[in-house]
């Protein structure tokens, strides 16, 4: 079973960087049954929605295609130790929410019935 946990979120001034990491845990992405981390996030009242996707193996990245994420969001993922990262810059009110990762067993995965696996989320309050 993957286990995923995020950590990194807090409260932050606008205008500010955060920069969340999710653990990915018991190697199963060594073995590559895992091939995609995912960012996802919620704010109070919404829905889920997608932010960013990187393939493990490769790296290659997906995000967004909403304007309040692209250019600010970096996914990355650090194969040696089983991490993934989430950079956001220039941190917006309308961020606030609570982000979560989470593992597919797809190479191309957005949307939210594509991850098998999703950590239990880190909350970000940015304010004005």
């Amino acid at each position: 079973q993957v286990q995923l946990v995020e950590s990194g979120g807090g409260l932050v001034q606008a205008g500010g960087s955060l920069r969340l990491s999710c653990a990915v845990s018991n190697r199963t992405v060594g073995c590559y049954d895992i091939y995609a981390i995912g960012w996802f996030r919620q704010a109070p009242g919404n829905e889920r929605e997608f932010v960013a996707a990187i393939t493990w193996p490769s790296g290659r990245s997906r995000y967004a295609a909403s304007d309040s994420v692209k250019g600010r969001f970096t996914i990355s993922r650090d194969k040696d130790v089983n991490m993934s990262y989430l950079q956001i810059n220039i941190l917006k009110p309308e961020d606030t929410a609570v982000y979560y990762c989470a593992a597919s067993r797809r190479s191309v995965a957005t949307r939210e019935s594509d991850f098998a696996f999703w950590g239990q989320g880190t909350q970000v309050t940015v304010s004005p």
